[in-house]
């Protein structure tokens, strides 16, 4: 694992650009057997207590690279989800998809006013209409899992659909769209679906599905997880930088290190604790809002270890240390703009409300 995450982080300055996705990790990854990882029968079993293991997981592919491990995150969510809500034969069809081909997967929700609607046209197809912003991976993502809001059907509501890419009229990408601070690399651009046909089969799922908890909610702990993975990336090009300076006596270096040091530490143990309640919590239906808080206070807490961790190692290498080709103003600029995640203040406010709605002893909160 040591050298794949090496050969990422090596290989990301080569990617950093907003039309340039890494293929060539991705090769890797599935050469590592990573893209199936998560199937029955293999060593992250989605159906084991496994969830430790797949978020420490996360986070080394997050730091050997975050635009990565967005990219791999999300294709790791879409296996859950069908995991959760196919049917067996879809099943079988799209874990084939990702162990004997190694398709790529990933999960395009994010959407403006003209967003995704899926119309029922008879005889079992459907066209869709409308279009997807942030689509991570773009083109290069064999079998997106979209959304959008199914109508003229027996049933109507939020619908998840899994896309053949290489059966469907191709789809309009605007990259004029992706100009970001970071995560270039990610090619997160604006797909127009409009037009683009499909089967019954291609649903997944019923409608309304998707935003179930705790596993909408609850998923957040993966791209924490990821996150954090940049947050040890900026501990491990410190240190290394300050050495190659010998800078390593300073008594003011060592304190700044040994905060990054506690603080990335304190985030593995978030992650633990999260994937190990997680195991433990899932399944049962009063957990629910539990796993979810949790879920929350993990994400919260990781947002602001990553933050101060840049901070650290900014006031550490300073003006010098951030300048190219050193790492470390790709990695400010990946981990500030992947730390943007939706509605944070939203988010604390549910830890919030979780904590005054449960007048139970503090010490047994998460127990």
């Amino acid at each position: 694992m040591n050298e794949l995450i090496s050969r990422l982080a090596g290989s990301a300055d080569q990617t950093d650009d907003d039309k340039t996705f890494p293929e060539a990790a991705f090769d890797w990854l599935a050469e590592a057997g990573l893209l199936a990882v998560t199937l029955p029968g293999r060593e992250l079993d989605g159906r084991l207590p496994v969830m430790v293991q797949l978020l420490h997981l996360l986070k080394r592919i997050g730091t050997g690279n975050l635009a990565v491990g967005r990219i791999y995150e999300g294709h790791i969510n879409a296996l859950n989800l069908i995991a959760l809500y196919a049917r067996p034969d879809q099943e079988r069809i799209w874990n084939d998809d990702a162990q004997a081909y190694n398709r790529l997967f990933s999960v395009w929700n994010t959407q403006a006013d003209d967003g995704v609607r899926i119309h029922a046209i008879g005889e079992g197809r459907y066209r869709l209409e409308g279009a997807k912003t942030f689509c991570s991976g773009a083109g290069w993502i064999h079998r997106p899992l979209v959304t959008g809001e199914l109508v003229g059907a027996d049933t109507h509501g939020w619908q998840m659909c899994i896309i053949p890419t290489e059966r469907v009229k191709p789809i309009t990408q605007d990259n004029t769209f992706w100009q970001p601070l970071g995560m270039r690399a990610s090619v997160s651009y604006k797909l127009d679906f409009t037009g683009v046909e499909i089967d019954e089969a291609d649903l997944l799922g019923q409608p309304g599905d998707y935003f179930r908890q705790p596993y909408f909610s609850g998923g957040a702990i993966r791209f924490a997880a990821v996150q954090l993975g940049g947050a040890e990336a900026l501990l491990n090009e410190t240190r290394t930088l300050l050495t190659s300076m010998n800078r390593t006596d300073d008594v003011f270096q060592k304190t700044r290190l040994a905060e990054m040091a506690y603080l990335v530490e304190s985030g593995n143990q978030w992650i633990t604790m999260a994937g190990a309640k997680t195991d433990e919590w899932l399944g049962y239906e009063k957990e629910t809002d539990r796993i979810v808080a949790y879920a929350n206070m993990t994400r919260t807490a990781i947002e602001e270890i990553c933050l101060r961790v840049m901070q650290l190692a900014e006031r550490s290498i300073g003006a010098r240390g951030l300048m190219r080709p050193l790492p470390f103003e790709r990695l400010h600029r990946d981990l500030t703009f992947y730390l943007r995640q939706p509605a944070p203040d939203a988010t604390i406010a549910a830890i919030g409300h979780y904590v005054l709605n449960n007048q139970v002893n503090a010490h047994d909160l998460w127990r």
